[in-house]
């Protein structure tokens, strides 16, 4: 048993494995968030009561709000499985950043997390603040999970020799990722101080009206962040075709993402097209970490030859 340990330990992982296990956790982070906005939305967040137990069970009772809350956590639990099986892969890819597996481990560690601030978001009854760091937390492990996503392609792909851009539009692209980030804690303000609380009676933050004023401030400041990396984008166009559709690709995202915030807001913010927002919010974070880490490190199918 030892020695099979040992030459399991010692076995290298392939570059093309290590991508398809990067892009799996990725996947299960991302069905992560859509299913804890399921439990929110139906009003599902306090169906399993005496955490860690379902009830006066560690399964649930035949409840719909029960069920719904209970297979979030056992998506979860898949997702834990998957971001450990990738560090642990990370590991044993020769040539990989040291970096890459440090990014690697706190993707894992930081969807562990997720337990004990889940724990305390039943615990306090779906306090708003709890409700919004459960969120955030979950789309700051995203974030990380594309990055060793792109890090495998350039790993599998090859690594292109310099930056797509100058350093002043290398900083650009990474403040249109602050952009989002903040278009996105916004978002979770709206969502704290709208009508989908998580259960019934739950305390709510702020006024709706107040958080929508200021989250339609901080779309625009990343929608003019977002048009200047499509200028450059545009401009590097023979050098990286890839870029511009990449860039395209977000663009067309986000209309769609206006399209039914707008919708949602005028329909007074029905659950599923309120879901379907937060589904869309999610991509759109993940699609504009990723665009801005390939400007500064691009895998080679980004550069023209």
């Amino acid at each position: 048993m030892v020695s099979l340990l040992a030459r399991a330990r010692a076995r290298e992982v392939s570059a093309a494995r290590f991508l398809r296990l990067a892009l799996l956790s990725l996947a299960a982070l991302y069905l992560v968030v859509v299913t804890g906005a399921v439990v929110r939305l139906t009003a599902s967040g306090l169906g399993c009561d005496n955490w860690p137990r379902c009830g006066d069970t560690p399964f649930p009772e035949k409840n719909g709000h029960a069920l719904i809350e209970f297979s979030n956590r056992m998506v979860a639990l898949a997702a834990i499985g998957c971001t450990l099986v990738a560090w642990l892969a990370s590991r044993r890819v020769v040539g990989l950043p040291g970096w890459t597996r440090r990014v690697a481990l706190a993707v894992f560690l930081g969807t562990v997390a997720q337990i004990p601030l889940g724990g305390l978001t039943v615990i306090f009854e779906l306090h708003p603040l709890l409700v919004l760091s459960h969120f955030l937390l979950a789309l700051v492990v995203i974030a990380g999970a594309v990055v060793v996503a792109l890090e495998a392609w350039g790993h599998a792909a090859g690594r292109a020799a310099a930056p797509l851009a100058p350093p002043v539009w290398r900083w650009t692209a990474a403040a249109l990722a602050a952009a989002c980030l903040a278009l996105v804690v916004t978002g979770t303000l709206v969502t704290a101080s709208g009508p989908h609380p998580g259960g019934e009676e739950i305390e709510r933050l702020g006024v709706l009206l107040d958080a929508v004023y200021v989250h339609v401030r901080a779309a625009a400041v990343f929608g003019i962040s977002f048009l200047a990396l499509l200028w450059l984008a545009w401009r590097l166009r023979r050098r990286s075709p890839l870029l511009l559709r990449a860039a395209g690709g977000l663009l067309l995202l986000l209309g769609v993402q206006m399209v039914v915030g707008e919708v949602q807001y005028r329909t007074h913010l029905p659950w599923w097209l309120v879901l379907l927002h937060v589904a869309l919010a999610a991509a759109v974070w993940a699609w504009t970490v990723g665009l801005a880490f390939v400007v500064w490190r691009p895998p080679t199918p980004f550069v023209a030859e």
